[in-house]
């Protein structure tokens, strides 16, 4: 089983199907050297969150690929983030997501209008959802305290926009692909 870590690539040996996530979560764990509380397994786009759970609940095999998403406690941007910091790295998040994904989710519904030159292809929808799913899990990584109120507000507006391009992508395409 491949674990993904930032940029860091893990082979895990496949505990079984009736192991629970939380042996998964321990091997994830001892890999990272990040506490198990402080990190997300995510597989197929969902986050795996129930540790008394099988592993087949998750379908998840020998040859799955499962991404942790959690920060690195040793840089500085994560470890006890002011509240200035937190608001600098949401909307940074936000600022990528604006110059690099929006140009491209705008395209790609221009493109399901007719007449297109080139319709998008399934490929082109899924690899945006990814993209954009991924961006929303980076977002919910940054976790602000709850007393630092334009943090919470900044990453709750930021959630929304992506999310809003999530499902406008979601339904264009499904509106285009079955009519």
């Amino acid at each position: 089983m491949l674990l993904k870590w930032q940029k860091q690539r893990f082979t895990v040996p496949f505990p079984g199907p009736a192991a629970p996530l939380a042996a998964l979560r321990h091997h994830a764990a001892e890999l990272s050297h990040l506490p198990p509380a402080a990190f997300k397994l995510v597989h197929a786009g969902a986050v795996m969150k129930d540790d008394a759970a099988p592993l087949s609940a998750y379908k998840l095999t020998e040859n799955s690929t499962v991404f942790l998403i959690g920060d690195d406690p040793t840089t500085p941007a994560s470890a006890s983030a002011s509240e200035h910091q937190s608001v600098s790295r949401i909307q940074a998040e936000l600022s990528s997501v604006r110059s690099q994904l929006t140009p491209h989710v705008h395209a790609f519904l221009a493109a399901l209008r007719p007449p297109s030159d080139i319709p998008p292809t399934p490929q082109d929808h899924t690899r945006l959802g990814e993209l954009l799913l991924q961006s929303l899990l980076r977002l919910d990584a940054i976790a602000p305290e709850r007393d630092w109120p334009t943090a919470r507000a900044e990453r709750k507006a930021a959630v929304r926009e992506v999310q809003e391009l999530l499902d406008n992508l979601d339904s264009a395409w499904a509106a285009y692909s079955n009519p």
